[in-house]
């Protein structure tokens, strides 16, 4: 179905969702108040008790000391707990309550659990009217908010056919910047932007957040598959109970990083797939499998695993939730985390040593259902002093006791599993992986699935990069050996020859010499019967890789690339070596070649005897010193742990390192690593992987994952970059992706540079044909038909995308041919567009924004980049233009002018107006036109250019001067104002707009806008036009004034 207006759009809608669970009774346009009083009903038929309100109403006195204590809490984070705390108090003060007069009472609120169910109501509110926090500005309307128990808790924006979804997202982001989210609205938990075609959803981040799309979420069903249609969003996200369970189940108060989450479906489906199997679980049966969870790395999965765990807690379908984990894990980020998720009434429970996990698994204090500990503990819980003896265990497995494991493709295949496993017999097991153990690469003749039991919910890497929740990945293969030296060296050692002569001379030689010379592959294959054949890499000693040759030539290539893959040291980057004495070669080579570079090292400090023990100590006191020497720290062997830690936050920019990037000296540019580091860890700021190192299946996606955070247009992808055995690394690759891609047909790994300047070319041919077709032949305006300009917006964004992508793979605008390939398959791309050109489009798309697009006024059928209105367009050439213009005037100046030749140059003149802005573009006519007529004073050296400036200073002065007169304000105030670059968010920052206002003589004002309208207008309509007027002017950079 179509929809022509927003209104019709919100009746469907509203229809729709008075059949999937909420009252058909529809709240029209109801203001605050109204809202108010339609919660105090609803409370009071909640609450009606004799030990609650006695069967007496609620006063305006008692709804405002509940509105008090919303605003003290004011952020959706708090108001989170509120919501979700069952309960408010208020003091009585309805004098017909003889009973409770004075006295505190609490009253129901919510309850997550009484869902479509007992006291629980839900209402739609349509147009409800919200209050802005400046009397100047007109109240709004928003157009649906859904209410649970007369709380309004989902806001939705709509927009009609045809305009985009981030139309909605932008007037949601409006409306909070305007403040009108506040008051009994600040109670709002999730926003939906919702067209036809498209939905979003995502939590609020309050009065002090900030709105970011990259956690605006698409819905899905369980298989991933995006849901798109309104009705189907309906029927499947906002309809009851699953709306209320969103409210109260999948929303996450995370207290780290102070902000609401929502969760993303697949973690919903994950979540509930888990609570569902323990609700079913025979706990007289023995060594239950539970089942495990395939989410891809970065996806979330700590918040998923929390969520499942807060489930089964709060449905009483277990005693005992324990998460599992990797003791390094568990010292640097999991309990952490697990307690910012947890609710206030909640507790998560550490487990410093032995005896006090013991004490927490035999305690009955709900506060110890959660407990977080490692998989090394509790594996030795029989064997360390102070642990569970035989009568314990057997108490225990009385009880039902939940296991969650993380990170379930490491540790859990070892003997440490087998041993919890069997000390709780009656437990049930539930793993967490991204890479889950196949039959491919089983381990001890195990699989993940025999190990914990079915899959219960798939998120594949495939998954995570279509719906851009991770990064795919850049892959190089780079060769430190020519291919033909070694097979050479291969093709003679089997041949037992000494040199190509010897072996071709002997027929018998020969064939062997000419079977590893161009039979052979590079790398070896598994044939369909299974058996496998090796390649010439397989054939190598694995000394040819300890060759100072390759060394030089992995930091060679390094050093060479790192200044444009690190974007000029922005990024960091992993480089992942064989061993700890390559991991130290290494690092003493970066420091001989490049000392400038902050690099360190991390590996396993443990001395032992097993040889080369000096070699590795000097390693490690060489490493640790130069840390503590360049980062101003006291690190040492006894305190290894810390350093790591230490690393990982500079890495990851966490505390004490927030905003590090500010500080490139105390960032990390470079951390090699043998084992430690590529799992687990997780850094935005990550976008490189080296590799010196041959890795397989799980081990490759979980060491490329450590690239594939999202970050922002300056991170398109990971960059992986491997040396050693390149050729069966790459096969292992193309192995590894075909495992974990869960059999989706997306691509994992990004295009190249080759085929990103073709699609630059390609864009922009698209481009120059929309101008062209609208009649415009250089670019120099915007298109007047809106679907055109729409469609600009969009290839605009697609070219800055490859361009993006083409600049981190060697792509720079200063070299505009690019030869590819070798000998009859080399293949040269020239580029279509210079760096002037494209600097022009992005004068023309920063028009768009000035033009109504991405938050202004009306609806606009193209959303706007905030990052692409920021391209620096002041490197445009204006030599050419300046030149056309000296042209003209020798034209104009010559005794006997050609008319035709002097229209010939005036034309070529406007051709370049193109790098001009359309204010710029006006002021060049006008100059030209007062060229043309003899009134210009024209000056020798002075160019175009600097005309077209002065032109335009004057001309804002004279706008300046008039506005002014007009208006009686302070003008030199308003020219201060119009110099700070103010915007709608910062303009009245400091109160100085307000400052501006109440210098504005009130009589002048009122006389000038009476004369404009030709009618009487009353003082407080004169304040709301000065306001909207010089708040226009300001913002637009002046215009001229009736």
């Amino acid at each position: 179905m179509t929809f022509t207006s927003e209104a019709e759009f919100e009746e469907a809608l509203i229809q729709t969702l008075s059949k999937k669970g909420w009252e058909k009774e529809v709240l029209k346009r109801p203001t605050e108040k109204d809202l108010l009083q339609n919660w105090a009903n609803i409370l009071f038929e909640n609450n009606r008790g004799k030990d609650r309100l006695n069967d007496y109403p609620l006063t305006e006195g008692e709804m405002q000391q509940i509105l008090e204590q919303i605003n003290a809490l004011r952020t959706p984070l708090k108001l989170n707990g509120f919501i979700n705390g069952k309960t408010v108090s208020i003091k009585r003060d309805n004098p017909a309550d003889v009973l409770h007069f004075g006295k505190e009472v609490s009253l129901k609120i919510y309850d997550r659990l009484e869902i479509a169910a007992g006291q629980s109501r839900y209402q739609i509110a349509q147009q409800p009217v919200f209050p802005t926090k400046s009397k100047i500005l007109n109240d709004r309307r928003g157009d649906i908010m859904l209410l649970i128990n007369g709380m309004p808790l989902i806001h939705i924006e709509l927009k009609k056919n045809g305009v985009s979804v981030s139309q909605a997202c932008h007037q949601i982001e409006k409306y909070s910047r305007e403040g009108v989210f506040s008051g009994l609205f600040s109670l709002v938990q999730i926003f939906v932007a919702m067209e036809p075609k498209e939905t979003v959803y995502f939590a609020n981040p309050g009065p002090d957040g900030k709105f970011n799309k990259d956690f605006y979420f698409h819905w899905a069903d369980f298989n991933n598959e995006p849901i798109n249609d309104w009705s189907d969003i309906a029927s499947s996200l906002l309809f009851i109970p699953m709306a209320h369970q969103l409210i109260g189940f999948y929303t996450v108060a995370d207290s780290n990083d102070g902000v609401l989450k929502v969760m993303r479906s697949y973690q919903y489906f994950a979540a509930n797939a888990i609570s569902d199997k323990v609700a079913k679980t025979d706990w007289k049966s023995k060594h239950a499998l539970g089942g495990y969870i395939w989410h891809t790395t970065g996806s979330g999965k700590t918040m998923t695993s929390f969520k499942s765990a807060q489930l089964i807690a709060n449905s009483q379908d277990a005693d005992k939730v324990i998460f599992l984990m990797d003791r390094i894990e568990l010292g640097t980020q999991s309990l952490k985390e697990y307690r910012g998720f947890a609710d206030d009434n909640e507790d998560v429970q550490a487990t410093e040593n032995t005896g006090v996990l013991v004490t927490k698994l035999k305690s009955s204090d709900p506060a110890n259902t959660l407990i977080v500990t490692s998989i090394q503990k509790m594996s030795n819980i029989k064997d360390e002093d102070g642990g569970l003896n035989a009568h314990d265990i057997l108490l225990m497995n009385k009880k039902r006791i939940v296991f969650i494991v993380d990170e379930a493709h490491r540790s859990t295949f070892g003997d440490m599993l087998r041993a919890i496993k069997n000390t709780f017999t009656s437990a049930i097991f539930f793993g967490f992986t991204g890479t889950p153990i196949q039959d491919e690469n089983q381990k001890k003749m195990n699989t993940t699935s025999t190990v914990f039991g079915d899959e219960l919910h798939r998120y594949s890497i495939a998954d995570g990069i279509r719906d851009k929740n991770v990064l795919g990945f850049d892959p190089y293969k780079i060769l430190t050996y020519r291919d033909r030296d070694l097979r050479l060296a291969v093709a003679l050692e089997k041949a037992r020859a000494n040199n190509e002569a010897e072996a071709l001379a002997d027929p018998r030689k020969a064939r062997v010499f000419n079977k590893y010379m161009t039979r052979v592959r590079m790398a070896g294959h598994f044939e369909t019967s299974g058996r496998y054949v090796r390649g010439i890499e397989d054939y190598l000693p694995t000394s040819q890789y300890d060759r100072d040759e390759h060394h030089h030539a992995v930091v060679e290539d390094i050093l060479r690339n790192w200044i444009v893959l690190s974007q000029y040291g922005k990024f960091h980057a992993i480089f992942a070596t064989s061993s700890i004495a390559d991991a130290i070669l290494y690092y003493r080579l970066f420091k001989a070649e490049n000392p400038n570079l902050k690099i360190t090292a991390l590996f396993d400090p443990h001395i032992d005897n097993n040889g080369n023990t000096e070699y590795k100590e000097d390693g490690l006191v060489e490493i640790l010193t130069d840390y503590n020497e360049r980062y101003e720290q006291d690190f040492r062997l006894a305190n290894h742990a810390k350093f790591k830690k230490d690393i990982a936050a500079r890495l990851a920019h966490k505390e004490p390192y927030l905003r590090i990037e500010s500080t490139p000296h105390k960032q990390i540019d470079l951390l090699i690593v043998v084992d430690q580091m590529l799992t687990g860890f997780d850094s935005k700021w990550i976008n490189t992987l080296y590799m010196d190192k041959v890795l397989e299946y799980e081990n490759i996606i979980q060491a490329f994952s450590r690239t594939n955070r999202l970050f922002g247009p300056d991170k398109p992808f990971g960059t992986i970059r491997y040396y050693r055995m390149p050729h069966s690394m790459e096969r292992n690759i193309n192995d590894a992706i075909k495992l974990y891609s869960g059999d989706k047909p997306i691509a994992l790994f990004v295009e190249h540079l080759d085929s990103n300047l073709n699609s630059m070319n390609h864009v922009y041919g698209e481009i120059e044909n929309l101008f062209r077709t609208a009649g415009i032949e250089n670019f120099e305006r915007l298109p007047d038909d809106l679907s055109e300009r729409g469609r600009f917006a969009i290839l605009f964004k697609d070219f800055n995308n490859y361009l993006e992508a083409a600049k981190i793979q060697g792509f720079n605008w200063s070299k505009l041919s690019y030869n590819f390939g070798k000998g009859k398959d080399k293949v040269t791309i020239e580029m279509a567009l210079d760096e002037n050109t494209y600097l022009i489009l992005a004068l023309r798309y920063k028009e768009l924004f000035n033009t109504g697009g991405g938050g202004g006024g009306g609806d606009v059928p193209y959303e706007i980049e905030g990052y692409l209105t920021e391209i620096d367009t002041d490197k445009i050439d204006s030599d050419y233009m300046n030149s056309r213009f000296d042209k003209f005037i020798k034209e104009l100046k010559k005794g006997d002018v050609d008319p035709t030749e002097l229209q010939n140059t005036l034309d070529e003149l406007y051709k370049s107006f193109a790098t001009l802005t359309q204010e710029e573009q006006k002021y060049a006519n006008l100059f030209i036109r007062d060229v043309q007529s003899g009134v210009a004073k024209l000056e020798s050296g002075k160019t175009f250019r600097e005309y077209i400036t002065e032109y335009e200073f004057n001309a804002k002065n004279d706008q300046i001067k008039k506005i002014a007169t007009l208006l009686g304000l302070d003008e030199s105030k308003l020219r201060s104002h119009m110099s700070s670059g103010l915007t709608e968010a910062n303009i009245n920052e400091y109160g100085r707009f307000d400052e501006l206002k109440n210098t504005v003589d009130k009589d002048k004002a009122k006389a000038y806008f009476e004369k404009l309208e030709g009618t009487t207008i009353p003082a407080f309509k004169v304040n709301i036009r000065v306001h909207n007027l010089l708040q226009k002017f300001i913002i637009e950079d002046g215009f001229d004034i009736e």
